[in-house]
């Protein structure tokens, strides 16, 4: 079955635009031009990619990104102008996988769609017939191989996939200090010409979902001028590898 894209914009010719490109080269797409729109394609489909333009009448694009994020790991490309620095900036800090910047041509949008698509539907974290099944850190515990995340109360948290993979880097090397330049490569975002190249910003998402207080965080520390290390034992939960502190 083709990749379902659907388009969250409200001018109808960068709209018609889109879609004839995308469709062009296989994908299925919809399309929408509001909040309400985006919704009932959501609830009746499966969508494998959401474009969101920032700029929508009633909810805005970030607005709409915030609330569906509460519930779904889709990923989202955004449609931003090029004064929508902050906009840009806080819609990755949110969850955006990419953004891409208007005036564009499609053919950079579907550059951009192949590599997120590419990226989030690649095997999820481990492939390793010996891989331990699970890993448990401080109460919490991520399945290696879906990804799937609980909390210490047993409650499911959403994890984007370069969420995840970033988790698992970490979950990898307990205790060790982590360059921004090895959490690319161990969380194999490094060839893929998006915005998780932005450590950082991925650190933030993290934090607020693992954290208590992510100003203040226990659990992913900065090692100050160097990176970032996981301030906790991690057990390998099943399989035959053992995990150590360093």
């Amino acid at each position: 079955m083709n990749d379902h894209i659907l388009i969250v914009d409200d001018d109808p010719h960068i709209g018609k635009l889109v879609a004839e490109c995308l469709a062009e080269f296989g994908f299925r797409v919809s399309r929408a031009i509001d909040g309400s729109g985006m919704d009932q394609i959501l609830e009746s489909e499966r969508v494998d990619l959401l474009v969101l333009d920032v700029r929508l009448p009633g909810e805005d694009g970030l607005t709409l990104m915030r609330r569906l994020r509460g519930r779904s790991a889709v990923p989202i490309i955004l449609l931003t102008t090029r004064s929508d620095e902050v906009d840009r900036i806080l819609g990755l800090e949110l969850g955006a996988d990419d953004y891409v910047t208007k005036p564009f041509s499609p053919r950079e949008l579907l550059a951009r769609v192949r590599a997120v698509l590419r990226r989030t539907q690649s095997k999820p974290l481990d492939t390793v017939d010996d891989a331990p099944p699970a890993l448990r850190f401080s109460g919490w515990e991520l399945d290696a191989r879906s990804g799937r995340l609980s909390s210490p109360s047993g409650e499911r948290v959403l994890l984007t996939q370069a969420e995840g993979r970033l988790l698992h880097a970490f979950l990898k090397a307990p205790r060790r200090t982590l360059t921004r330049d090895q959490l690319l490569d161990l969380s194999r975002a490094h060839n893929d010409d998006v915005f998780d190249r932005s450590i950082d910003v991925q650190i933030l998402r993290l934090r607020r979902k693992l954290e208590v207080d992510p100003s203040r965080p226990k659990l992913i520390k900065t090692d100050r001028g160097v990176g970032y290390f996981l301030d906790a034992k991690v057990e390998a939960v099943g399989g035959k590898e053992q995990l150590h502190d360093r």
